[in-house]
């Protein structure tokens, strides 16, 4: 069976990407077993030497990759190359973790008691549509770091990236069965990840709804399991703001991928005496957005990554009371342009639902206590903004905001070396930063009697 990969630029069929069966899945996973004593017994300094190696490949082909992505899943060639780059500087980053995984000598009576950070085995790593080279990235640099084999298996609509990254991890030198990518459907080759018994851990990221069954699959073998899941994030902009600022920033918070990003600030909270000032900023703004080829260097948002994704988003829009659009180009492609609407109650779809597209809600309060609880007031806690010139009142309310990355005054992207995860149903675990490699070790406690 194949899968028809469509350029959502043109909606043309630009590749057919074979999709594994159950038997060609497990082939994968015992390719990886077989790999992973080997692996795991690379002496920690040639084993960073190899993700280094890695990531300089991967370096000299970060165009291809990046232009691969544009075709594929309709990202702006900017983001794409920012994305390829991710990759690269994650690699670099963790290949300092073969060296640096550290147990401890614990004082107790009698003997010596040491730990040891012990690989897991095979990691199957499940990758989703709207990020697809960074989120492989932020999974398998630190889980081949710690000494682990990685089956991955990419997003069935955008896998060009991923097969191309397994065979640069080849051209490297890894050895065969290490990172290996396995196309295909997730009721297929992600649902063997989580029951067969050689897989010790699921790193998932994607929808709250699977990641759920995920997880209750996880259970049946006590398997560890990370799960990076969706986000309704809230954007809060107090009056003692530079209003203006966050008026012109506002758009890249929530329409960068097309919306298509747990960590939108699809939510815009804005205090009452501001609000006039704030959305006619805003509007300018949005109007002002380069909604273009993704292609051109110059584009800032690109289409949908798929038809029945732009049809989903779709809905929300033809419910909400829109109050001013940017562009779209004419032609093919699925567009949409970027939405604004203002919403009059909590319980609108449009506030509520992760929309995953572009399409921003905005609402007005009237003091902190309400903002932190119209923010809190969801599900989900991923990320979000807070824009204030008080210091004591940005503190007050990144601690009061339940959501587990917030940034003050800017909208800050994921960093490779600080830790990224969720609170609520927005994700279990955290991913990256200094201790992601940990995450995929068992910690062994020895004592030795004197």
């Amino acid at each position: 069976m194949t899968t028809a990969v469509i350029n959502p630029v043109t909606t043309e069929q630009i590749a057919e990407v074979g999709s594994a069966s159950l038997e060609e899945t497990d082939a994968a996973i015992d390719r990886a077993q077989e790999a992973f004593p080997g692996w795991r017994d690379v002496a920690p300094g040639e084993r960073a030497r190899m993700l280094r190696a890695f990531a300089a490949v991967i370096d000299e082909h970060i165009e291809e990759l990046a232009r691969l992505e544009v075709a594929n899943a309709g990202h702006t060639i900017g983001n794409a190359r920012w994305e390829a780059g991710n990759v690269r500087d994650c690699l670099n980053y963790y290949s300092a973790a073969p060296e640096r995984l550290f147990g401890r000598q614990i004082p107790v009576p009698g003997g010596v008691d040491i730990t040891f950070h012990e690989p897991l085995g095979v990691v199957g790593i499940i990758v989703p549509w709207n990020f697809p080279m960074p989120i492989a990235g932020w999974g398998f640099a630190p889980a081949l770091a710690a000494g682990n084999t990685v089956v991955l298996k990419p997003a069935e609509i955008t896998p060009l990236t991923a097969i191309r990254i397994g065979e640069l991890a080849l051209e490297a030198g890894l050895p065969e069965g290490v990172l290996t990518v396995v196309p295909g459907k997730g009721s297929v080759v992600g649902q063997r990840f989580v029951t067969h018994p050689s897989v010790r851990k699921v790193c998932f990221t994607g929808s709250t709804e699977v990641g759920k069954q995920i997880m209750a699959g996880c259970a049946e073998q006590v398997k560890r399991v990370t799960l990076e899941l969706g986000g309704k994030s809230a954007n809060i902009v107090f009056a003692d703001a530079d209003v203006a600022a966050a008026a012109a920033s506002a758009p890249y918070a929530v329409f960068d991928n097309a919306g298509q990003d747990c960590c939108a600030r699809s939510r815009i909270l804005v205090e009452r005496s501001a609000y006039d000032e704030f959305v006619s900023g805003l509007e300018q703004s949005v109007r002002a957005l380069k909604v273009i080829d993704p292609g051109q260097d110059d584009s800032e948002m690109g289409p949908m990554v798929s038809a029945a994704q732009r049809d989903s988003v779709q809905r929300y829009i033809d419910g909400a009371d829109v109050a001013f659009t940017g562009s779209r180009p004419d032609g093919d492609g699925f567009w949409l342009p970027p939405t604004v609407v203002e919403s009059r109650s909590t319980s609108e779809a449009v506030w509520r639902e992760e929309v995953f597209g572009p399409v921003v809600a905005v609402m007005p309060f009237d003091s902190e206590e309400e903002a932190i609880s119209l923010a809190n007031d969801t599900e989900y806690g991923l990320s979000g903004s807070i824009f204030t010139n008080d210091l004591g009142r940005a503190l007050r309310v990144a601690r009061g905001v339940e959501s587990g990355n917030l940034s003050v005054n800017s909208h800050s992207a994921v960093r490779y070396w600080t830790p990224f995860g969720g609170y609520k149903q927005s994700g279990l675990g955290r991913e990256l930063g200094p201790d992601a490699p940990n995450a995929f070790t068992e910690e062994k406690n020895v004592f030795i009697a004197h």
